[in-house]
Formats: C-alpha cells, sequence, structure tokens
C-alpha cells in the first residue's frame, strides 16, 4: 500500500509542476488552486516566510519570479518521495531539488536584471493527502541569484561560488518505484551521520568523525555565501571547522520532515536549530543573539558512505536576525 501511496504522491506533484509550469499570469493561480489544498501552509525564505493558501502563494511568489525570470524553466536533479519518519506530522512527502531558469528581464525583491540567464537553486517538499498538496516547504538560495548579478551580499565565502550540478551519478530523479530497501539504507545512514554531526564538538577530531560516515572524495554543495567545497580535508578546512568554530549554544537538531529513496534522502526543518554567533563566521562579528537556521539537506548515498550532499540555508533569514538586511540595502 505504502508504494502505491508513494506513487500516487509523485503523479500528484508532477501533475501540479507540469500546470504551473506551464502558467502564466492568472493562470498561476488557477494551477496552484486546482493542485492545493484551500489551506495550503507554504513556507519560504525570507521575506516570504508562512503563506497560507494557494491564492497568496501564487500572489506573492510565483506570480512577481514567473514576470521577472522568463520564461521560467524547470530544471529538476532530484526527484524523490517517501514516508516521513517522523509520525508529527507524519504523511508521505515528495522531494525535488534543481534550478528555476530564465532570463532575468524584470526586477525581483530589488534585485536589478541583467537580460542574460540566471539560475535560482531551489528545493522543495511537498505533503500529499490524496489528490492535493497541503504543505510545502520552498527553499531557494537567493543570494545565489544575487551573485550572478554582479552583488556581493556576503564578505568573501570560505568555498567556491558555483551554479550546482545534480548528481555524479544522473540518476536523481525517480518518477518509477524503488527498492524500500534501498530507502532505508539511505536513511540509516543519514541517520548515523545526523547522530555525529549533533555532538558537534566530540570525541573525536572532526576529519575522523567525518570519515565515519562520508567518502574521502565528499561533495559538499553548499549555499551562497559559504560556497562547495570538496573532499574531507577541505570540507573540514573550509566550512565544518570554521562553522562550528563560529558559534555557541547550538540547540538540538529538530526536523519537520525526512525521507528517503533509493539512494537518496534528505530532511527540512522551521528551524532546524538555533545557534549563538561568536564571531567570524561569514567575516561577520559576535552579535550575542541566537539566530535561527532553516536548512534543506539532500544526500546521495554510495555504498556505506555519503558522496553528494545539496544544502540550503535561509542566510537572508539569519542575519536579518543578527541586524544585518541584505535584501534592505538594495531599495
Amino acid at each position: 500500500m505504502e508504494k502505491t501511496q508513494i506513487q500516487n504522491a509523485k503523479r500528484v506533484v508532477r501533475a501540479f509542476y507540469e500546470a504551473l509550469d506551464r502558467a502564466q499570469g492568472d493562470e498561476i493561480k488557477a494551477a496552484m488552486a486546482a493542485h492545493c489544498s484551500p489551506n495550503l501552509l507554504w513556507r519560504g525564505y525570507h521575506p516570504f516566510d508562512e503563506i497560507t493558501g494557494p491564492e497568496a502563494v501564487a500572489e506573492a511568489f510565483w506570480q512577481p519570479l514567473k514576470h521577472a525570470l522568463r520564461p521560467l524553466q524547470r530544471r529538476m536533479d532530484v526527484f524523490m518521495a517517501g514516508e516521513n519518519v517522523y509520525t508529527e506530522p507524519g504523511g508521505i512527502w515528495v522531494s525535488s531539488m534543481g534550478h528555476l531558469m530564465g532570463l532575468f528581464d524584470a526586477p525581483w525583491l530589488g534585485i536589478r536584471p541583467t537580460g542574460k540567464l540566471a539560475f535560482l537553486r531551489y528545493c522543495a517538499f511537498h505533503r500529499v493527502e490524496g489528490e492535493q498538496i497541503t504543505e510545502t516547504a520552498m527553499y531557494f538560495d537567493i543570494p545565489h541569484l544575487m551573485m550572478q548579478t554582479g552583488l556581493q551580499p556576503f564578505p568573501p565565502q570560505t568555498a567556491s561560488h558555483q551554479v550546482q550540478p545534480g548528481p555524479q551519478t544522473h540518476d536523481g530523479v525517480m518518477f518509477d518505484p524503488q527498492d524500500p530497501e534501498r530507502g532505508r539504507a539511505t536513511l540509516d545512514l543519514i541517520d548515523r551521520m545526523v547522530t555525529d554531526l549533533g555532538t558537534w564538538q566530540g570525541a573525536l577530531p572532526l576529519e575522523e568523525e567525518l570519515r565515519r560516515t562520508w567518502h574521502e572524495d565528499m561533495l559538499w554543495w553548499g549555499p551562497a555565501g559559504i560556497g562547495a567545497t570538496y573532499t574531507i580535508e577541505r570540507y573540514a578546512k573550509q566550512h565544518s571547522g570554521p562553522f562550528r568554530a563560529g558559534f555557541a549554544e547550538r540547540s538540538k537538531t529538530k526536523h519537520i520532515c525526512r525521507i528517503g529513496e533509493g539512494h537518496y534522502g534528505g530532511f527540512f526543518g522551521w528551524p532546524n536549530f538555533t545557534a549563538v554567533p561568536t564571531g567570524g563566521f561569514m567575516g561577520m562579528p559576535a552579535t550575542g543573539k541566537p539566530g535561527e537556521f532553516r536548512v534543506i539537506d539532500i544526500y546521495r548515498r554510495d555504498g556505506d558512505k555519503l558522496a553528494e550532499n545539496w544544502i540550503f540555508i535561509d542566510l537572508l533569514h539569519f542575519w536579518k536576525q543578527q541586524g544585518v538586511d541584505i535584501l534592505g540595502r538594495l531599495d
């Protein structure tokens, strides 16, 4: 039964994407209303936050975005579904990840258009009940888009700015049913990795800790402002080490949804955790203020280790909580 429910949920989300992607203007509201619950709960990155109802989501997010990036094309790198490991809120969820691409021909969020090709990194989790989407987490890397236009919203990052590719194995778009055992193995590995990460300052040196669950030539596709990095050694130097050193009072990790299918898995929280900057992270000073980290992580498993990780962090929201309004500077 679960496999049937999972395939049905995929069908619902694919039909939604087909309708939404070809819709223009007021058609966007109709596409949202046809496939989403009237009480849809939509979570998006700053400045959108929580929105209720498909019409409101269309007006606030999709219509302005599709006016700015046109014609908007969805380029998916991962498409998967599964039953939420958490009983609250539970449910069958479908996740997709990739880029929304178009010619940047009109302003969006105060970002000036370039008239050139631009990519907006995105990842979404949709909860499907019957024939409707009832809940969505739609996370997107606005600073990544800003940097494509020549803006520098943050100090120089520790890793590399890239328009990020999909999985090395090109098998992340899973429209067809997958072996449930593979998904469970992926989730088990992610669980072990999160347990190690949750210790923050564990008994093992950082690189040894990472080697328990990561391949030596791991790829970490981080958000703009931090960047992408390659191999355990460089990941430890260019992100994980500086990140751990830059915060205190990290809360326990809390996710809303975690799913796995095939060799892929991922999760999101709202927020995932809070922490207090002690200075140095992203070149910023200590603030003494706790900040929220709204995060999506998508993983690819290769054998008994994790090989790739795509990360979305709402850095605009985090730094606004610290008193730095990145988008406000564009006004």
